[in-house]
């Protein structure tokens, strides 16, 4: 894909971002406070999904890893005790 395409894709794109959101009808200044709050809000999304996934994929791996080994305690103690 060369240059001249991209960018009349990427406007294309932007066209369609101002149709979906009807920004097209704004007001300059009115643009500003919609996609500086867009881009507010975006930023916060991120920064908390980059903060508090890998906290909440950890606990839910150590959660499974103790399930795990609790069932294979529970399956040798069960062998163990026919055992005897």
């Amino acid at each position: 894909m060369d240059i001249k395409s991209m960018k009349s894709y990427l406007y294309w794109l932007y066209c369609q971002f101002e149709l979906i959101t009807c920004s097209y009808l704004m007001e300059p200044w009115e643009k500003v406070l919609f996609y500086g709050f867009n881009v507010t809000m975006l930023v916060m999304v991120a920064y908390t999904a980059y903060i508090f996934f890998p906290v909440h994929i950890s606990t839910a791996f150590q959660f499974c890893f103790s399930l795990q080994f609790l069932h294979i305690d529970t399956c040798m103690c069960t062998v163990l005790t026919s055992v005897r």
